[in-house]
């Protein structure tokens, strides 16, 4: 849990928070507010004690950061609008599980100082605790580590010492070791070595992170199975439906369009190993009984399974869901459409490239040389704003958004090229742009070979294959080499 927690204070980017700051402050307290407030009734209601519920209630707060992150990345849409709004309120529920573990752990050290004075000393032993990790990450650390860096093996010996240290303080100040193994990964989250560590210890979390889940498995008492499955279960649909539905009707009233709101709503559909290790520590310190973290785990297993395949299926659950999720969106969502509209005003295009990696970009580079006035799309601020800097036209949205199209001068374009990465954001973009009445060419990229054949039976009007065309582009300049030299 340390090493876990050791990782999370290494993913704290502070800049996205700072970039997304008012949806995900509004989203990420909204969100905690809402489920501690009715998961605490819930919880009376169902007959626990106000202890019971209390924990119960704040552990259903907690998002899964590693699942999200996981499944985010597999269906490459961290870096989508949705998916960087996800990030930003996860890193505010990843502080409020930091600060609650804090509490719990200043408690265990008190238990009978007044609730005023334990509050207070938490905030000076929390001041106290960031001033000296500012000092440290401003003069220390990034000199120490520019030295250090220069061996991978002493980076990640480092890495694991760094934690140790601020792990052993924690634990001195009252705290916990794996508060305190939180601000030493926060503390190096800043410098240019967190994603090399991060790499390097990812193996060592999961194998650790193993044996925490086996030792609470051993704990589950199956006696209490049933007393606890209907409970489980209210509370499971309360995490799966209301979780989602805080987030998107804040985010409507915020601006959002409907389909960004509900994509980054599917993200809080459970709870946390957090949540686990939060009433672990409660009933370590004699708070609450095996049951409670019975009912919480039985929770977590239905919430984690069921909300992976919410997410990983996302696209069509939302078009099964779209004619009722019209009530979460503004009749201007002026968020999204203030952006596009500024954009819109000059956009003009011969074609519109969707997708502006490499291949997508070097296409657009390539047409634009030839006097082709090319558009691209695509929804990650850090390629519109290195395509901006080659001077290429980009505008900023994801392809697979129905209400997208309707900022783009379709009219005007004669092609459209889509070089997104499967086959299902192909075959969605090529139906949303024949329910907005576009009529000319849609051409595609089939990374794997065996994709070609599905998208010419899907209509799709020419296919490139860039291994394949590559690899004959080759082939044929190796020929005219060889007949030269003969």
């Amino acid at each position: 849990v340390t090493i876990l927690l050791f990782i999370v204070g290494l993913k704290l980017d502070l800049h996205l928070v700072r970039h997304l700051g008012p949806v995900a402050l509004a989203t990420g307290l909204g969100q905690l507010g809402f489920t501690i407030v009715f998961g605490f009734m819930i919880g009376l209601l169902l007959g626990l004690d106000i202890t019971a519920s209390a924990y119960i209630a704040v552990a259903l707060t907690f998002s899964s950061t590693i699942i999200i992150v996981k499944l985010l990345s597999d269906k490459r849409e961290i870096d989508s609008l949705h998916g960087r709004i996800a990030m930003g309120f996860l890193i505010v529920q990843d502080i409020a599980v930091v600060i609650a573990m804090m509490a719990l752990g200043s408690s265990s050290a008190a238990t009978d100082m007044p609730a005023a004075t334990l509050l207070l000393t938490i905030v000076l032993k929390l001041v106290a605790a960031v001033v000296l990790i500012l000092l440290a990450m401003k003069y220390l650390l990034p000199r120490l580590m520019q030295l250090i860096a220069r061996s991978q093996e002493l980076l990640l010996v480092f890495a694991l010492a760094w934690g140790t240290l601020l792990a052993a303080g924690g634990e001195l100040l009252g705290f916990s070791k794996e508060v305190g193994a939180f601000l030493a990964g926060f503390s190096m989250a800043s410098t240019a070595f967190r994603e090399a560590i991060t790499a390097r210890l990812s193996s060592l979390r999961d194998f650790l992170l193993l044996f925490f889940f086996i030792d609470l498995g051993a704990k589950f008492e199956l006696g209490s199975l049933g007393d606890a499955l209907l409970p489980a279960i209210i509370f499971s649909l309360f995490v799966l439906i209301g979780n989602p539905l805080i987030v998107m009707v804040i985010m409507g009233y915020m601006g959002y369009r409907k389909r960004t709101a509900f994509m980054a709503g599917l993200t809080v559909a459970q709870i946390s190993e957090f949540s686990i290790i939060f009433v672990a520590m409660g009933i370590s310190l004699g708070h609450v009984s095996e049951q409670v973290l019975s009912l919480v785990t039985l929770v977590g297993l239905v919430t984690i399974a069921l909300s992976t395949y919410m997410i990983l299926y996302s696209g069509q659950l939302y078009l099964l869901l779209e004619p009722w999720l019209g009530m979460f969106e503004r009749r201007r969502p002026y968020r999204e459409q203030q952006h596009e509209n500024e954009l819109a005003k000059n956009l003009a295009a011969d074609l519109i490239v969707f997708g502006m990696g490499r291949y997508g970009k070097r296409l657009a580079r390539d047409l634009a040389a030839h006097d082709i006035r090319v558009l691209g799309v695509d929804f990650d601020p850090e390629i519109i704003k290195h395509c901006q800097q080659q001077n290429l036209t980009v505008f900023f949205g994801d392809a697979t958004d129905p209400a997208l199209l309707e900022s783009l001068p379709l009219s005007q374009v004669s092609h459209v090229i889509s070089t997104l990465s499967d086959n299902s954001q192909h075959l969605m973009l090529f139906h949303n742009l024949k329910q907005h009445g576009y009529n000319g060419r849609f051409m595609a990229t089939a990374h794997q070979p065996d994709n070609l054949l599905q998208l010419h039976h899907a209509g799709i009007d020419h296919v490139f294959v860039p291994l394949h065309d590559a690899a004959d582009h080759a082939a044929h300049v190796i020929k005219q080499i060889l007949g030269n030299k003969s």
